[in-house]
């Protein structure tokens, strides 16, 4: 089973943020910004505020000074294999399969869904136990781990402590978020993502697919793959978005009457698709 908890983060992130930015856009040094929010001249949704529309900006970089601590267990290999793919802001440490020895061979893999629901869990672990006997016996036979690892899958279960910095966090919802990132990476970074809305609410908004309200607002996948995914539904693609400029452009956009809007908003869905 998946398992993600964040066992530490900066601080106070908030304050660490507004800091980052308030240097950046302040005329007062950095000490005087702290000794206004030390004595409460600064409240806490001043901070949070001007950070809200800094983003909107899209100036990032004072986001890297703000980091998350996660210990991940239950995922598979071929997960990791995609994960150490995120090399910017972001630090891991993995448990080893040379160092460490898996006794009597016995090794705790993931079975996907689509899997069992094809009825070949069956076969999938018989061919497991063979690999798991003859893992055993190479290592019976003086083979060390490192090698005889040669023989375990993909599914093989690993575990994970990282540090990831807020701005390569958001880059990693962004992607592996979306509908069509591989279902193990959308469970483990929505659960990263329910642990920052857990302690950090404010910045755990923000962790969405890259089509979501904070972020993008619109898909630039292929229309295809937008057109097949449930949130198309209620996010825009980025060519409707310059078909629509284009024609306001060109004067040919009529605009909108009541009665349309009315329509519109009768036929919104919810939002809970989202998550």
């Amino acid at each position: 089973m998946i398992q993600v908890t964040l066992i530490s983060h900066t601080e106070d992130p908030i304050r660490s943020l507004y800091m980052a930015y308030r240097t950046c856009y302040s005329q007062l040094t950095p000490q005087q910004v702290f000794a206004r929010i030390d004595d409460e001249r600064i409240t806490r949704e001043q901070m949070t505020g001007f950070i809200e529309e800094r983003l909107k900006t899209g100036h990032s970089s004072p986001l890297e000074q703000v980091w998350f601590e996660f210990i991940i267990s239950g995922v598979s290999r071929a997960f990791s294999h995609q994960f150490v793919r995120h090399r910017v802001g972001i630090s891991f440490e993995q448990q080893s399969q040379r160092y460490v020895t898996y006794k009597e061979g016995e090794f705790p893999y993931t079975v996907p869904e689509t899997v069992r629901k094809a009825g070949m869990e069956p076969k999938m672990a018989e061919l497991f136990d063979r690999v798991s006997e003859l893992y055993e016996e190479m290592v019976a036979a003086g083979v060390p781990a490192e090698d005889a690892r040669f023989l375990l899958p993909n599914a093989t279960n690993t575990n994970f402590k990282v540090t990831v910095n807020f701005q390569s966090l958001l880059h990693i919802a962004d992607l592996r978020l979306c509908t069509r990132a591989q279902w193990e990476f959308r469970k483990v970074t929505a659960l990263m993502r329910a642990e920052v809305m857990r302690t950090v609410p404010e910045l755990g908004k923000y962790l969405q697919p890259k089509c979501g309200e904070y972020r993008m607002g619109y898909c630039d996948e292929s229309e295809a793959d937008w057109a097949a995914c449930p949130i198309g539904r209620i996010r825009p693609h980025k060519d409707a978005l310059f078909r629509l400029y284009d024609a306001h452009r060109k004067g040919e956009l009529a605009p909108l009457r009541q009665e349309d809007w009315d329509v519109i908003e009768e036929k919104e869905p919810t939002t809970a698709a989202d998550d």
